[in-house]
């Protein structure tokens, strides 16, 4: 028994157990197969103490019966042992299959969010993606690279570890026209924003360092901070974005490797930071040396003026990465990042690039080539639809869930959600997932756990999704009502 380990909370419990509750069989059934699993995959350990009956059944939001039941079933397989004292502890006696690393974050929040986008469970609807379908324009701007450009590509060698040189061009044409001058020598090409989050983490944390966050954020991409050893101390925002009162003291005291911010239509609260935010942010950055990693995903969906220009226009003399994706505004599966950066950072990033994967996949690059000078004359029609589609998501729930607030977001494609007082999301998130919608609590968004009576819901779904989803959540919602647990 490793005894520096620390034993799971009920909350970091659920994740492991992951859906545990789909399939078929009595709920107790399932529950005991769930903790099996766990157990011989290396999940739990010898010597882990699990949750008492009660603290479990409030955490899945089921009857401590459930519990009972699935416990008892536990001990007579001898999976576990119960002492006085003690509670109820995974036996030394246990069949473990050991597993190499899974990817799992110790300590991080998006475990179960990115599970079930490995495993896709069938007829759940997930409020982890806030994405569309591919439209027209992916189509035929994919017909005319096969016809005018396949050629001269097939001629290429096909390795480019900082980017494909006219993706970086358009890359760079695309920042200047929002207002950041940027030559393509200051461009690498990544596979999607999240590749471009940890190669910038790579290069600038490492174990013990610290990084300044949002508070909320996106897991997701929480966990890349974590994963590379950084502790991340979160700062509130507000109608403007990150505060900076608060701001400037977390600089103070923690003295951080990096700072992390979402300033164009942050996720979740769909904030647009203000272009006198932006300069104080630069100003502060290089007053306390500090990196600026300044995540600009939602950007690309923009055309030049509908957002200040980027962290990095402002000259501060601090060292800013500006990361953008195209996934946003065009399709997301197109995984086409990048990351504008000054020179020198750009060579090492492309050498970490290069370490991955010697470069992102050419077609696809070639095909982001053509689509992203395009955006620009695209993005009314986007906000359109999007503008459509915030209209039908509010007006279903101002229907059949009239006792859930939000704010109109600035931008982006998420509604932030607060639930009554005394609900917490991640209970309601176990009763919807038994209701076919995936939820995701506001806890897990939150470097503190602050925000547990938050949602984050996305508002891109067509119509008729949007209705189903609606219906599956409002029945969620009385079953949690019914159940006491709010």
């Amino acid at each position: 028994m490793d005894r520096n380990r620390q034993t799971p909370e009920p909350e970091e419990l659920i994740d492991l157990l992951g859906d545990w509750s789909s399939g078929e069989g009595p709920l107790y059934r399932r529950l005991t197969d769930a903790f099996v699993r766990a157990v011989r995959s290396g999940d739990l350990h010898t010597g882990d103490r699990l949750p008492s009956e009660r603290r479990l059944a409030d955490a899945l939001s089921v009857s401590r019966a459930t519990v009972v039941a699935a416990y008892d079933a536990l001990r007579g397989s001898g999976l576990v042992e119960t002492r006085r004292g003690s509670g109820t502890r995974v036996s030394g006696g246990a069949v473990v299959h050991r597993v190499p690393a899974d990817g799992r974050v110790r300590g991080g929040q998006a475990t179960a969010v990115i599970q079930r986008l490995v495993a896709q469970p069938p007829d759940l609807i997930s409020l982890g993606q806030a994405a569309e379908a591919g439209g027209p324009d992916l189509a035929r701007a994919l017909l005319h690279l096969v016809r005018e450009d396949l050629p001269g590509l097939l001629r290429d060698v096909g390795y480019h570890p900082a980017g494909l040189p006219a993706l970086r061009a358009a890359i760079a044409a695309h920042h200047t026209a929002h207002g950041l001058p940027t030559v393509p020598d200051q461009v690498v090409v990544t596979t999607g924003a999240t590749q471009a989050v940890a190669l910038s983490a790579q290069l600038y944390l490492g174990r013990g360092s610290t990084t300044i966050v949002e508070s909320p954020g996106w897991p997701g991409c929480l966990d890349v901070l974590r994963a590379a050893g950084s502790r991340l101390v979160g700062v509130e925002l507000d109608s403007d974005g990150v505060r900076i009162d608060r701001l400037a003291t977390a600089l103070a005291e923690h003295r951080p490797a990096l700072l992390y911010l979402m300033p164009t239509h942050h996720n979740p609260t769909g904030t647009l930071m203000s272009a006198g935010r932006r300069r104080r942010v630069a100003e502060l950055a290089a007053e306390h040396g500090v990196t600026v990693l300044e995540d600009s995903a939602h950007a690309a969906a923009l055309a030049p003026g509908q957002a200040p220009p980027p962290i990095a226009a402002n000259p501060a003399g601090a060292t800013v990465l500006t990361v953008g994706s195209l996934t946003k505004a065009v399709w997301g599966g197109l995984r086409i990042g990048w990351i504008r950066a000054p020179q020198d950072t750009v060579a090492r990033l492309a050498r970490l690039k290069a370490l991955h994967d010697l470069g992102s996949p050419l077609l696809d690059q070639a095909l982001a080539a053509r689509l992203l000078p395009a955006l620009p004359a695209l993005a009314p029609e986007r906000a359109r639809i999007l503008r459509e589609q915030l209209a039908t998501m509010t007006r279903l729930l101002a229907e059949q869930l009239p006792d859930w607030r939000w704010q109109a977001p600035q931008g982006g494609s998420v509604l932030w959600v607060q639930l009554p007082p005394g609900t917490d999301a991640r209970v309601y998130a176990q009763v919807a997932l038994r209701h076919g919608a995936e939820v995701i609590p506001g806890a897990t968004m939150d470097a503190t756990g602050a925000h547990d009576n938050y949602i984050r819901l996305p508002y891109s779904f067509a119509p008729e999704t949007a209705a189903a989803l609606v219906s599956r959540l409002s029945a969620a919602w009385t079953a949690l009502s019914r159940s006491g647990g709010r």
